[in-house]
């Protein structure tokens, strides 16, 4: 039996959501798990590159073995109902740019679940299957729209259990995804946080976020503009992205721009703004990140509404 699964690439945070927003996007990943025939094979792990965009030797550097993501994700599935993940061969399809802050290991670790549920008859529902990603990812942000797809606010409860709700998305917004030439590991992003923040940062982060769902609920351009702000992450982390802090100035010029934010802990970027002047837009990311030798792919894309989905089923 074999199993296709199809998952989105995720940005998370979009500003003031630190670790309980994130966003599904139309870059995918395929994630597929056979069951082989031969006994004491044990689980085969393959990644392959599937786009000119994608750099295989940061693929090369992505473990396929027991140390894999995508094989503890598997093996506490097949825990979770008393068994052991045995004669497996998992191939990874990436299209999703690594260590760029695009959700590439939440789609890993959501595929080889699917994929997995599917071929033991499907065992987890929803809830289980967020609660097993979310432990191995640690954080619902990535996790939980590369599940359901849109845009979602979640958090996980101290019994495991993510809570989530999904908001719509304005039609005249355009979300910019720009990808820079350089890899960002969220362990050195991680790293650079502090492990405490002032009340009035945190307080300063939870009018944002409020400030946030409710201009996504009545599209208010204007709000938006001051709900785009953080004080938790971003700050820390803007060293660590060359030329972020030229970018942000120069695109304050623009009346379209709603605001530029890391795609979670990047390296990525995410301009917001409403459709207009998009080339311009693409323009000053490119022409800034040019002046700092760094090169780029820029992209305008639509949310994607749908999550992870089965494309193959074969017996």
């Amino acid at each position: 039996m074999k199993i296709s699964v199809k998952v989105p690439a995720t940005t998370a945070n979009i500003g003031p959501g630190f670790d309980c927003m994130g966003m599904a996007l139309p870059i995918y990943n395929t994630i597929t798990i056979e069951e082989t025939v031969l006994p004491g094979t044990g689980v085969e792990i393959n990644v392959i590159a599937d786009s000119d965009t994608i750099d295989q030797l940061s693929l090369d550097h992505v473990p396929c073995d027991e140390n894999s993501i995508v094989y503890k994700a598997v093996e506490l599935l097949y825990n979770s109902i008393g068994q052991t993940p045995s004669e497996l061969r998992i191939n990874i399809h990436s299209n999703i740019p690594v260590a760029r802050g695009l959700g590439s290991s939440s789609s890993v670790i959501v595929g080889a679940l699917i994929a997995a549920n599917e071929l033991l008859g499907r065992p987890a529902d929803e809830v289980a299957l967020l609660s097993i990603a979310c432990e191995i990812e640690g954080h619902p942000d990535n996790i939980t729209p590369a599940i359901v797809g849109g845009l979602v606010i979640s958090s996980q409860e101290e019994d495991g259990r993510v809570v989530y709700r999904k908001l719509k998305w304005p039609d005249n917004w355009a979300v910019t995804v720009c990808v820079p030439d350089f890899e960002l590991s969220t362990d050195i992003a991680r790293s650079v946080l502090p492990t405490e923040v002032p009340i009035k940062d945190a307080v300063f982060n939870a009018q944002r976020l409020a400030m946030f769902v409710e201009a996504i609920h009545t599209e208010d351009a204007e709000l938006m503009k001051l709900a785009l702000k953080d004080k938790l992450h971003q700050p820390y982390r803007m060293k660590l992205v060359p030329g972020l802090d030229k970018i942000i100035a120069n695109l304050r010029h623009f009346d379209n721009v709603l605001g530029c934010v890391l795609s979670g802990a990047g390296s990525s970027i995410l301009v917001i703004s409403e459709k207009n002047d998009l080339e311009k837009v693409r323009n000053v990311v490119r022409d800034t990140w040019a002046d700092q030798n760094i090169k780029c792919v820029i992209k305008t894309l639509s949310v994607e509404n749908n999550g992870a989905q089965i494309i193959s089923n074969e017996d």
